[in-house]
């Protein structure tokens, strides 16, 4: 990664961190949402990413059955916790974080 990118990570997650913090009470449920491939090994994936925070999952396969959208609801005590689990998301390949 160049340092480039690394800077604008740096000054998304911290202006993401921000808006959490203005619009967000902690601790609290917050909803994670993520379209993925429907590929069961990156599913399995994006699930690993919440073991041991007692996730409630749903999931929906688009219509045409190319794309799986997931949705995670998990107990978060503050925004970096949540900026962590959307960290750990973007090195699944080819996930897409919403």
């Amino acid at each position: 990664m160049t340092q480039d990118n690394t800077q604008n990570q740096e000054e998304f997650y911290k202006k993401f961190r921000d808006r959490l913090d203005d619009t967000t009470e902690f601790p609290s449920n917050y909803t994670f949402k993520f379209i993925i491939p429907s590929d069961n090994k990156r599913i399995a994936e994006v699930q690993r990413l919440f073991d041991g925070a007692r996730p409630q999952f749903q999931m929906k396969e688009s219509k045409t059955g190319k794309y799986t959208s997931v949705t995670a609801v998990v107990y978060v005590l503050d925004a970096d916790q949540v900026i962590h689990y959307y960290q750990s998301a973007s090195s699944i390949e080819d996930v897409y974080m919403l």
